[in-house]
């Protein structure tokens, strides 16, 4: 399973793209679910939509029960697919055709301040903000998600960044295939920076959302954050 990740920046800066396994940035933890959001106060051009308009054509959604009866004599495919679903338990899968994926949280990693952890829906504290940075900070973040029904292919992040109405940042990662399972899958994004100075700071709208090959849309969540001269208190 391999990740691609494409930033689109600001004229001037350099851009490309980085691609690496990611093998290693899966791994289980027990939490509790929430699913997301939907706000239409960023519309933030076509763009958005284009995971819609580039959804895969793919074949009729099979029930995962059918799917590990299929060539069930062929045994290099059958290894494959004990090797994708792990230990499922196929009597709480069901006959659903469709996945079921729910973006629980996201956590804010730095080594700067303790974890961050945001359950999904976001909370908007008093001045709006759903979170908050520190100008010139590196930091990452990482999303919590679980998997019922079936197999979800081609789950893929986008996130756009907006300040005054301008278009200042693009991410968009391949996050893979995964199986139904009990325990919420976890999804670390590479590093990150915050712009620095005086003018970076302020107020920061963006628009994040989940999309698989079928063009599937599971969360599509639009907030506003803020970037500060220093870190907020951290909660007591």
């Amino acid at each position: 399973m391999e990740k691609e990740e494409q930033k689109e920046r600001k004229p001037g800066e350099e851009g490309g793209e980085a691609s690496s396994d990611v093998e290693g940035k899966i791994s289980r933890k027990p939490s509790c679910a929430s699913l997301a959001s939907n706000d239409e106060d960023y519309v933030g051009g076509d763009e958005e939509d284009d995971d819609e308009k580039r959804a895969v054509l793919l074949g009729p959604q099979i029930a995962l029960k059918e799917q590990l009866e299929m060539d069930k004599d062929d045994e290099s495919l059958r290894k494959w697919k004990e090797q994708l679903l792990g230990s499922i338990d196929l009597n709480e899968v069901g006959e659903t055709l469709d996945p079921d994926v729910r973006i629980q949280d996201l956590t804010i990693l730095t080594s700067e301040r303790p974890d961050l952890v945001l359950p999904i829906p976001f909370v908007p504290d008093a001045k709006g903000f759903a979170f908050a940075l520190k100008d010139g900070s590196r930091y990452r973040l990482k999303f919590s998600f679980t998997v019922c029904n079936n197999i979800v292919s081609g789950l893929r992040y986008t996130n756009t960044v907006w300040k005054t109405g301008m278009k200042v940042d693009s991410t968009k990662v391949m996050l893979g295939t995964f199986s139904p399972q009990k325990e919420p899958y976890t999804y670390e994004l590479e590093e990150e920076a915050t712009p620095g100075g005086y003018f970076a700071r302020g107020s920061y709208s963006a628009r994040t959302k989940f999309v698989d090959d079928d063009g599937k849309c599971y969360l599509d969540m639009s907030y506003y954050f803020e970037i500060r001269k220093d870190w907020p208190p951290t909660p007591a």
